[in-house]
């Protein structure tokens, strides 16, 4: 196919057969932070294929403010009601996204209920309890994806069509970098993700995932071996060993990523796949709020291609929910999800030990 031809349509949704519903899926919102307020209601309501309408917080009088600012949005209700099954009956499926330590027993509540899980990501601060996690899907038959919003990002998919398509030959190198300064976005030095209990790992877990999975996603491959090296300089950043971070991932055929994340540098992102016949780079790439750009290089021309952008979150929630409405599986189940959990701890194994870990 012509390179042209794989960078038009940016928007198409190649994964899309359904495009309105009379019976949308209602979802109940587990945590509600500055993300799932300014983030994930927004883009809920923005789509054709879902809804909000029921809000799950620590804090009752938080879930009925917040509640008061959507029309779809009929219950308001706490953790504990939610484990003991409020409200079941207004919604059908749960987006999860409390700190990463505390996923698991609203995944479980949900399953017991019969209903399926959007869980953000990193899945769970440990693999035992991320293996817990899709074992109490799989037990009671429900639905289980990992918010990998990179999956539906208009970008990323077109720069994997080129890469299917030979146009950067055998792929040799992926380098991906996520930088933030973190207690500026986040004011708060007692915040979780500073918290090695409830992250279970701080720039690696929370931002190095991006750069991990969206190589895998790329390559369409499964990483065999970690090795690296993490960082905590500030003081702020005394109880996790990740305030900066660097790691190499070898997937097979002798092909390796280069992954970088720090929660204390300028924010900043890119992911880039050079191969024997040329490039392919989306830069920026992971944050929402940025305008992503396709960069490709190839038999000596370079063409960057700027497009209209699309809601990340918007088309994350649309994809679940057309998976449920379809019966299809999602791309980044539960299992899907494990391997990165695995591949991230063996990173801080690997920074330990000073060598590589295999993966199997």
């Amino acid at each position: 196919m012509e390179l042209t031809a794989l960078t038009e349509a940016f928007d198409r949704r190649d994964w899309q057969e359904v495009t309105e519903t009379a019976d949308p899926i209602r979802f109940a919102m587990v945590g509600l932070g500055w993300w799932t307020r300014e983030q994930a209601m927004p883009a809920v309501a923005a789509g054709d294929l879902c809804e909000t309408t029921v809000l799950v917080s620590g804090d009752r009088e938080k879930a009925v403010s917040v509640a008061d600012t959507s029309e779809t949005v009929a219950r308001a209700i706490t953790y504990e009601e939610f484990h003991d099954g409020a409200a079941s009956e207004a919604y059908d499926a749960v987006y999860v996204v409390t700190p990463n330590a505390r996923h698991l027993p609203f995944v479980e509540s949900a399953a017991e209920l019969g209903k399926d899980v959007l869980c953000e990501k990193p899945m769970e601060a440990t693999i035992n309890r991320a293996e817990q996690m899709v074992a109490a899907c799989n037990e009671h038959g429900v639905t289980l994806m990992i918010a990998y919003r990179m999956h539906t990002e208009p970008a990323i998919r077109r720069a994997r069509d080129v890469i299917e398509a030979g146009y950067v030959g055998d792929p040799v190198f992926v380098h991906g970098n996520m930088s933030e300064p973190i207690l500026e976005l986040v004011p708060d030095p007692d915040q979780w993700r500073l918290d090695w209990e409830l992250s279970g790992g701080c720039a690696t877990m929370d931002i190095g995932i991006y750069s991990l999975n969206t190589a895998r996603f790329l390559l369409d491959a499964d990483p065999v071996r970690v090795q690296g090296s993490v960082a905590s300089v500030q003081e702020e950043f005394a109880d996790v060993p990740d305030e900066h971070a660097a790691f190499q991932v070898d997937f097979p055929d002798h092909t390796f990523a280069v992954c970088t994340a720090s929660q204390n540098a300028t924010m900043a992102s890119h992911v880039r796949v050079t191969g024997t016949e040329g490039e392919v780079r989306v830069e920026p790439a992971f944050y929402p709020w940025d305008e992503r750009r396709l960069h490709v290089s190839h038999g000596g021309s370079d063409i960057d291609v700027s497009f209209e952008q699309s809601d990340q979150m918007e088309e994350e929630f649309e994809y679940f929910s057309h998976c449920l409405l379809t019966g299809e599986d999602p791309y980044a189940d539960g299992e899907h999800g494990l391997v990165d959990i695995r591949a991230l701890k063996g990173v801080y194994e690997a920074a330990e030990d000073g060598r590589a870990v295999e993966l199997g």
